[in-house]
């Protein structure tokens, strides 16, 4: 077989990291449920808590091939995910400059908990300029989501990488939004990227689970924290990630040429005041996008005129796209951010990042895109 550096992305989703069993040479890996495992003559113990069962290592070897990555950890959650990721890379006196525009979970948890721990926060627009000036001798790390949650903002993920490489500062990506499919942050010199895979990874509104890869070094690191905190996913669902990457890369596909053509649709509304999708040529972070991404994600967010009405009687209105919490699965989703993913966030925090109450979260899935043009014209009208 080729490397795995040389096949594409579809194939790596299929063969990459899959365990092969010589017992019954299964095209699958088996499903190992033992949380128990002998220990004499061998170097190293399997345990569900110390991240390297097979059918966790299975999931790690997929995700290390598809984001060009050297190791990794699978989790619980998303934020078991980031929460470790931040608590094996910082300490007291430490300081971290971060998005405003981030993950609200993200940014509860250090508004929240940075302050307990004596680790100082900055919170930046999102600009590499405005990030890069905010940096000070005491910074250790570089927190950045790129396109943003809900407002999908693009940020030039290399010229960041660039400048914290150049003086000693650590580089941490939420790329839930983007996939590895359309994003690899390694290649452009991010340290350590984490996911929500309970988004994309698994894709089908059944799954919760997370990951961090990076350097071997880093996530080391990273482990030795993960082993204390416990966040680890058992053996069934790890096999259910496993076979739900294998699709990644065509459900991603279909969903972003659904979300493009949904996103135009939108633009023509008199009842939408604005749409956000990195795809449209007007939006202010096309150029970036198009140059470091290789396609624009199926997230999109869009903003209701007063003329619309209530954002939550137009929710009602749908029929077949329903407002539900989550996002990036196989069926078409959405929400309002104020009352669900940032809804942790004071209302002063979300007035500056521009997050309103008639904000729409939209998360495209695989449907035929003119069954959800179709719904969303009947509920503006």
């Amino acid at each position: 077989m080729q490397s795995t550096n040389q096949l594409r992305q579809e194939t790596q989703c299929v063969h990459s990291g899959t365990f092969r069993d010589e017992a019954t040479r299964g095209l699958n890996t088996p499903i190992f449920t033992s949380s128990s495992f002998e220990y004499l003559d061998r170097a190293e113990v399997p345990y569900p808590r110390y991240f390297n069962t097979a059918n966790q290592e299975t999931v790690v070897a997929k995700l290390c091939a598809l984001e060009h990555a050297e190791d990794g950890l699978v989790f619980g959650s998303g934020m078991a995910a980031m929460s470790t990721a931040l608590m094996a890379c910082l300490g007291p006196g430490d300081e971290v400059v971060m998005q405003d525009e981030l993950y609200g979970g993200t940014h509860a948890f250090a508004t929240e908990q940075f302050r307990k721990l004596n680790i100082g926060c900055h919170f930046t627009a999102t600009s590499a300029a405005a990030i890069c000036a905010a940096a000070t001798p005491r910074t250790k790390l570089i927190l950045l989501e790129s396109p943003t949650n809900p407002l999908l903002s693009v940020l030039d993920l290399k010229q960041v990488a660039d400048f914290a490489k150049a003086r000693g500062i650590l580089t941490v990506i939420d790329n839930t939004f983007a996939t590895p499919i359309y994003q690899q942050p390694i290649r452009l010199g991010i340290d350590l990227v984490v996911h929500s895979g309970t988004k994309y990874l698994g894709g089908h509104s059944d799954l919760c689970c997370g990951a961090v890869l990076g350097a071997q070094p880093l996530i080391r690191q990273v482990r030795h924290m993960a082993r204390f905190l416990g966040g680890s996913l058992n053996a069934q669902t790890c096999y259910l990630l496993e076979r739900s990457l294998k699709t990644l890369k065509l459900r991603v596909d279909q969903q972003t040429r659904n979300a493009g053509q949904v996103a135009a649709f939108l633009q023509t509304q008199p009842r939408v005041a604005k749409v956000n999708y990195p795809g449209l040529p007007s939006h202010p972070g096309h150029g970036i996008a198009k140059s470091q991404m290789t396609g624009f994600g199926a997230m999109l967010s869009f903003e209701l005129s007063s003329e619309a009405g209530d954002p939550k009687q137009f929710m009602r209105q749908l029929k077949l796209i329903k407002p539900a919490l989550s996002l990036g699965h196989v069926e078409t989703t959405i929400c309002s951010p104020v009352a669900t993913s940032h809804s942790k966030m004071t209302p002063e925090a979300r007035a500056r990042v521009g997050i309103t109450d008639r904000l729409l979260r939209l998360s495209v899935g695989i449907e035929h895109v003119d069954d959800l043009v179709a719904d969303l014209a009947q509920a503006l009208r």
